[in-house]
């Protein structure tokens, strides 16, 4: 059994790699906490330089979040079953959102149960 904060790194580890991976460049950081059922994620560092550029305008920002948002969306299969894997515990949802001003998504995992609670404490 793993501790939690064992699991957390883990699954910020899994979070980079599927991110260079699927989108072909990972965050500059990750950092995990599992809180309950959810396990929440926060990565920075995520946006291209050219993504910088086109966050200078109103349209860029919205651009720039519809298509992350899509990219994450096509994707969730795989984040599902990735955590599934890692927690033994089934998602119930995956929430997402982007701050085109700092660079950083969060990432949050509803579970069907609650992981937390697992851990000792």
């Amino acid at each position: 059994m793993k501790s939690k904060g064992e699991m957390e790194d883990q699954i910020s580890r899994a979070l980079t790699q599927w991110e260079k991976e699927y989108l072909g460049r990972g965050p500059i950081s990750v950092k995990t906490d599992i809180v309950r059922n959810m396990i929440i994620v926060q990565l920075r560092g995520i946006l291209t330089p050219a993504e910088q550029k086109l966050a200078e305008t109103k349209e860029g920002m919205l651009s720039i979040k519809r298509i992350r948002s899509e990219l994450i969306e096509s994707g969730s299969e795989q984040l599902r079953e990735m955590i599934s894997s890692m927690t033994g515990k089934n998602v119930a949802s995956i929430h997402t959102d982007i701050s085109t001003h700092t660079g950083e998504r969060i990432i949050v995992f509803l579970l069907t149960e609650n992981l937390e609670e697992e851990f000792p404490k």
